[in-house]
């Protein structure tokens, strides 16, 4: 899905402030990390998540996860400004 994603969406991405954005796969696993740049990392998750496009998007990807999954967060160890 990630190598064809809908233009909209994409546009919906840029509209609500994510900047610099990447996911990473683990291919032995199926683990996936993204990370992504704005300018307030909770008014665009927040954003982004009230957006029509975005819901469409999620119940199209929902397809990939596991139904009651619920990944544990990732520790941030380093990070350099």
């Amino acid at each position: 899905m990630h190598q064809r994603v809908w233009p909209e969406m994409l546009d919906a991405l840029h509209e609500t402030g994510w900047r610099n954005y990447s996911l990473f796969l683990r291919p032995e696993d199926g683990l996936v990390v993204g990370c992504f740049e704005a300018e307030d990392t909770a008014a665009t998750e927040q954003r982004t998540a009230e957006h029509p496009v975005n819901t469409r998007w999620q119940a199209e990807m929902a397809q990939y996860f596991v139904e009651g999954s619920q990944p544990e967060p990732l520790l941030q160890y380093f990070h350099l400004a």
